[in-house]
Parts: structure tokens; sequence; C-alpha cells
């Protein structure tokens, strides 16, 4: 037997994965306001394997497409093109994109890795936020959206010592959107 709600659950899961600040900073100047080694080592274990839609700034700031991962950009610019991406004009259109990727590849998450107002259009569509909690206060002028704990509630913390290679220390959590009542 199979009802809208069956199908619904065989859906891979919409997942962010983000660096805030402890202001609310994730960018400045189309880049990283931080280098933090240890957080890019977990956001590739989050994503490799995984389709990844991002918005044209954080392809840019890329450079490249982030390889073992189909890479999907949005842009409402028709004649961008991205090498090695594939460019959709809505985040709708993307999430359709990312989901036949991800069953082709059998994935059971697509990942949100930015900019701002791509994380302000998914954050009510994803299921899971891992968001990396960097302490520290930096100037930026690309923010996240605050998360409401009525609708996510978390599920794992972790607190990353400062690294080596790190110009901050970290706190990891993971968010859950919680179940509603029907």
């Amino acid at each position: 037997m199979t009802d809208a709600k069956t199908e619904k659950s065989a859906d891979p899961r919409v997942v962010i994965v983000v660096a805030v600040a402890t202001n609310g900073v994730i960018g400045r100047e189309g880049d990283l306001p931080w280098r933090l080694s240890t957080d890019l080592k977990r956001f590739k274990a989050l994503t490799i394997g995984k389709p990844v839609v991002m918005g044209r700034k954080t392809w840019a700031s890329l450079g490249r497409p982030l390889p073992g991962r189909p890479n999907i950009v949005i842009s409402r610019n028709r004649d961008f093109a991205a090498e090695g991406a594939e460019v959709t004009s809505s985040l709708e259109t993307a999430l359709e994109l990312a989901r036949r990727h991800a069953a082709t590849i059998g994935a059971d998450e697509i990942c949100i890795i930015g900019g701002g107002e791509i994380y302000r259009q998914s954050i009510g569509v994803a299921d899971v936020l891992h968001v990396t909690e960097v302490h520290a206060e930096v100037d930026g002028d690309t923010r996240f959206p605050a998360i409401d704990s009525v609708i996510f509630e978390k599920v794992f913390e972790e607190d990353l010592p400062r690294g080596e290679k790190d110009s901050h220390a970290m706190h990891f959590v993971t968010w859950r959107r919680r179940e509603t009542a029907e």
C-alpha cells in the first residue's frame, strides 16, 4: 500500500550545513570570515556522495565544483553557466533536480550549503540543520536566519577545540525538525 506519507518518507532529507559566528555572520565579501580546517573536514564528511545545492555567490567563492557530489547552483540570471555544475533558477527546481540525483546515486540527503539567501529560502523546508557555531564575533555582510526552537530541536552537540589550523574554537550542533501533530 502506497500513500502520500509513505512516498514522502522515501524522499531524501533536506539538510542545511553551515558555520555561523556567535553574532550570526556566515560570510564577508563573498568569502568565509575564518579559517576552520576542522570544520572543512566535517563539511566534507557530511556532504560527500550527496547532491549539494548552493547559490551563485557560494559557487563563485568555491571557484570549482565540489568533487564527489552533484553540484547544483541557483541563479536568477538565465545566462549564468557553471562548469561542472547544473544551474537552476529557483530553490524548488534545484530541490527537484537534487532529488533525482539522490535517487540515482542512492543518497538519503540533499545538502544546502549556502549562501545567506539560499539558507533563508530553504530553512522552511529543511529537515536537519548541521550548524558549526564559531566562537567569535566577526564582521560580515551575510547572516544565517535565526533557528526557531519551536520548529527545530537540538539532537546532538559537541565542543570542537581550536585545532592547529583553525582560527577559532567551535561547537557543533545538529538540529532536527520537530514532528508536528496532524
